[in-house]
């Protein structure tokens, strides 16, 4: 959750240029996460009212990501008693639930989809080829979180939800999004820095109109079709040996080598 492209918590995000934010957005709406040429990524939003503050409290419970012409879901069930060894996620492509009975699963028809088990339940890998990876694992709110933060949970819903990071391949300049902007070359952070909690505003931008929906205001995604615009460089955006985390007393972001 401290790596550039993660999604955890309660939604904190650390976006690609290794600064940490917050964007709440609002139960039972989804949002666009990252708008690409190639890719669309929405988050479908869960939580609960908190009649002590203006906003939800809120959880990434799914993510619907386009990409060519299809169509992939990965998310957590919503379960009322969390059970370790019980699996909590649900994976489909194109309307197909699929969920690999082994260790690795592997698409059949051209659409270059890798899933792969990173542990006997609730934590996953997929990879599509050229495009983007996401390693993703489904947490409930325990008891102690719900003491500490006031998220008030009940037996009937320990809010399962998905903690996430990406990794990309193929993004352009105009790529657009919650956590996608974060990628631009020329993007510089809307957050105001040196506060315990720095958010991201913009809700209007961001909202879609259900989890495959690719009508936010900032969508930059056109399918198959080709490719506009100059990519911002032709290997991939990935960190495998940059890891960040939060400042003293939760103020800022600090990276490493």
């Amino acid at each position: 959750c401290n790596y550039p492209g993660a999604v955890c918590q309660d939604p904190r995000f650390v976006g690609g240029d290794g600064i940490t934010f917050y964007f709440h957005g609002k139960k039972n709406q989804d949002f666009c996460l990252v708008s690409n040429g190639n890719m669309h990524i929405n988050g479908h939003f869960i939580g609960k009212g908190n009649p002590k503050m203006m906003r939800d409290f809120t959880w990434v419970q799914s993510i619907g990501i386009l990409f060519e012409n299809h169509q992939l879901l990965l998310g957590a069930k919503r379960t009322s008693k969390w059970e370790e060894n019980v699996n909590h996620l649900e994976f489909s492509l194109d309307g197909k639930s699929i969920f690999p009975e082994g260790a690795k699963w592997q698409s059949t028809k051209g659409e270059n989809v890798i899933v792969t088990r990173t542990s006997d339940t609730n934590s996953v890998t997929i990879k599509v080829a050229e495009n983007f990876k996401v390693t993703a694992v489904v947490v409930p709110i325990s008891v102690e979180e719900s003491r500490i933060h006031g998220y008030n949970i009940t037996d009937e819903d320990c809010f399962a939800h998905l903690e996430f990071n990406f990794k990309f391949y193929r993004l352009t300049e105009n790529v657009d999004g919650v956590l996608g902007q974060t990628y631009g070359r020329n993007y510089v952070s809307k957050v105001k820095m040196g506060v315990p909690m720095p958010v991201m505003g913009g809700y209007d931008k961001y909202v879609s109109s259900h989890i495959f929906a690719s009508d936010c205001a900032v969508s930059q995604f056109h399918g198959n079709r080709r490719m506009l615009g100059i990519g911002i460089n032709d290997s991939t955006v990935e960190y495998p040996a940059l890891k960040c985390s939060s400042g003293i007393q939760g103020n800022g972001v600090v990276c490493k080598k």
